[in-house]
Formats: structure tokens, sequence, C-alpha cells
């Protein structure tokens, strides 16, 4: 937490159904000093689109659509260009929908329709099924469906057929109006302190909702026992859809699906302004681990790989962290060019280096691996190169300092 400016978060862990940790670390508000809990209040931002997957298989279940209706029957005005979606393509991202309506703005407040009418003229990005691109857009689509499928508000539906009947009573669509008690208050860590992010006024399907760790530990249990749609559903959701190529998207119905040193896993992280989320399902050991934060910088995927490394030997190595002379780390200090619009800046930070972007994205640590490598995240490399003596540029690569891929980022030292 320390290490990456998390004012506070909310761990759990379930292990062959059963919690065996369920707690908060850090605080809620560091304005009032309020402590982060299981009862804290966080946006979990894209952690929202299994639930809002879920909704569409329940509807499903009970024979009131079909996944492979096209979205069209659902949609006043579609136009041509969207006439061969399916459902099952906006569940998994493979519509060919861009990520984010033309116009998108958070701080604009308006109708699921409204959004989606704006992205009537925009091309379509590819056919249904030939390519994966996550599409924000397309959970709208997907409200609006269950929607009309229901004869209620999305909102509603979820409320009344998921919420309530699992107990969930602190869960609920994102809202920065009303009076929500004990939620969490979002923050950006720029400049070397921390910042309140500003408030959105925008409701978006895609991060629908706000919850809590307790209540999460009772969805978790709901998606163990099958309790709100038959197991082979739920497997289904967890199926990676292929493309007509036939290769693999590695993302299922509102879930990820992909593999951590051999280990499978299902999950979704969630990112908003000022909080990050994840909820990590290690099906074959039956270790479940949530973990939500209020910190813009928090890397909550790689935190609920270590926890869950506590329970599975190996699937997390540790990355080794050396000590550097502050005269050793001055030396990487500086301004370094990525584009014409993008600079980043590199300043000492107690034991390693902070990054910062110009373009108004967090502040980050990295710790030093070796005397020019230094890391962020675990699956990621920092790497200074050097002229001689001088160093003329920073290069981001994947992996670790023993096994380094090709640079994927390379930014040019010009202070």
């Amino acid at each position: 937490m320390r290490n990456q400016r998390i004012p506070g978060l909310a761990l759990a862990v379930i292990r062959e159904g059963r919690p065996v940790k369920v707690t908060g670390y850090g605080l809620a508000n560091i304005e009032l000093a309020v402590p982060a809990t299981p009862d804290t209040v966080f946006r979990i931002a894209s952690v929202s689109k299994q639930i809002m997957a879920t909704a569409v298989m329940l509807l499903a279940s009970e024979g009131k659509l079909d996944l492979d209706d096209p979205i069209c029957r659902y949609i006043a005005g579609c136009p041509e260009s969207w006439q061969p979606i399916r459902i099952r393509h906006v569940l998994t991202h493979t519509s060919g929908l861009s990520r984010e309506a033309p116009g998108n703005s958070p701080f604009k407040v308006e109708s699921d329709m409204d959004v989606i009418r704006r992205a009537f003229a925009a091309p379509t990005l590819s056919k249904p099924g030939d390519q994966w691109s996550y599409s924000n857009l397309g959970y709208s689509v997907l409200a609006q469906i269950i929607s009309h499928t229901s004869g209620k508000s999305w909102s509603d539906f979820i409320a009344e057929r998921i919420f309530a009947p699992l107990g969930m009573t602190a869960t609920r669509t994102t809202d920065f109006i009303e009076i929500v008690p004990n939620r969490a208050s979002g923050y950006q860590f720029r400049d070397n302190r921390q910042r309140n992010v500003p408030p959105l006024l925008a409701l978006r399907p895609s991060g629908a909702f706000l919850s809590t760790l307790r209540d999460l530990v009772k969805w978790d249990a709901a998606v163990t026992a099958g309790t709100l749609i038959p197991n082979a559903m739920q497997e289904q959701m967890w199926t990676a859809a292929l493309l007509t190529d036939g290769s693999s998207t590695n993302y299922g119905f509102g879930w990820w699906i992909d593999q951590v040193a051999g280990h499978r896993r299902v999950r979704h992280g969630g990112t908003n302004p000022g909080f990050r989320a994840e909820y990590a399902r290690f099906v074959d050991e039956k270790l479940d681990v949530i973990v939500l934060a209020n910190g813009e910088s928090a890397r909550t995927d790689e935190i609920a790989v270590v926890v869950a490394g506590h329970f599975i030997p190996g699937l997390s190595p540790e990355r080794e962290i050396i000590a550097l002379s502050p005269s050793a780390l001055t030396a990487y200090a500086g301004q370094y060019r990525v584009s014409e619009a993008e600079v980043l800046t590199i300043a000492v930070d107690g034991p390693g280096l902070s990054i910062q972007s110009s373009t108004g994205s967090s502040q980050f640590r990295m710790l030093p691996e070796t005397s020019s490598v230094f890391f962020i995240s675990k699956s990621e490399s920092y790497v200074f190169i050097r002229e001689g003596s001088t160093v003329k540029q920073m290069e981001v690569r994947n992996g670790t300092a023993g096994s380094l891929g090709p640079a994927v980022l390379t930014a040019q030292k010009v202070q």
C-alpha cells in the first residue's frame, strides 16, 4: 500500500467456499481519518460487467431472450451496420462496436438510449466475431436489452433479482448525488501528494455499481453455489469466446479467462478515477480473492495474485529489490519524451524512482531490481539505457531483469 500510494483497501480471501480473511486496511477517507472496513462502499467499476452479464443470463435461463438474438430486436432505430450483431457478441466484446460512443463524457447525465444513439452513425470496427475489442458501449446495449426484456429499468431488475435475494444490501448503482452511507472517497497520487478525484455524473452500465467487500463475498458465494443461474450457464460465462478464425479471445461473458503460472483463473478488474478493483477466482484450487482500493495507482490485479500466492505455491515469485545509493538514483532523474504529446518525469522517490506522465495520470513508484532495471508491477520492467556513462533513454519491457522482452515503449531523455 505504501509503494502503490493506496489510502484504503479491503481484502477478502475465500478458500473452498469459506471466507478466511475479510478485512480492511488504511483509510476510506483521508480528510476525516475514517478507516476502510469490509463495509466501506467502493466503486467497483468494470467488475460490474459480470453482474450485468449474469442479469442477461438470468433472462436467457427463463427463455425471455436467446444469446443468438440480434441486438436490433431490442434497440429502436438500430442502424443497418448493427443488424448482424448478436447478444453473445456484445457480452464477449466481439461485436465490432467502439469502446465508447462518440462524444462520450463522464460528466454528462444521459439515458442509455441517448448514449447508444450517438453511436449509430459511427462505423463498426470489424464484422461481428472477427475481432476482439473491449467495448463499454456494448454493455450499454446490454443494459437496454435487459430493460426492454424485463419491462423495468435494468437497475431495478438487477436490484430485485440479484441484490435483494442475495442480501447485498449495500450494493447499488453508482450515484454521486445521493447520500451513500460508508462511501469511500477516491484519490489520485500526483505531484508527490494525494488528491481528491472529481465526482463523475454519468452512470454507465459498463461500470455500474457501488459495493462493499462484505456484499461481494455474498456474490462470490452465489457464483460458487450456482444460486442465480444453472452451473452450465456459469461455465458458459467462463468459456473464452472464439473468433471466426478459431483463435481464442481469453474473454467469456463479463469475465477474463487466463492462467497464472499454469493455474486457471477467471477474473475481472475495475478502473475508475480514484478507484481500482479486482475479483479473481483460481478455479481448480477453489481460491477466490477480492481487492477493492480507493487509490488510482493501486495494482489490485497484482495484489490479488500475490495474496493468492500465499495459498498456491509458486504462483507469484518474488522480484528482488536491491538498494541503490541516492547518487545512483539521481542519475536517472529527469524528463523523458515519449511523443510530442507526452513527457515522463522521473524523480528520486525513497528507495526507488517515481514516474509521472504529462497526460495527467497518477504518479507511480518504481523499485530497483538491478542497477538499471526497475519495476512497478511484477510483469513489466523499466529499463534505463546508457551510452557510456550518460543515461540516454528508458524502455518499458515485459518480463523481469532475467527475461526481458522487446521494448513496448521507448522514451528519450531530454533533461
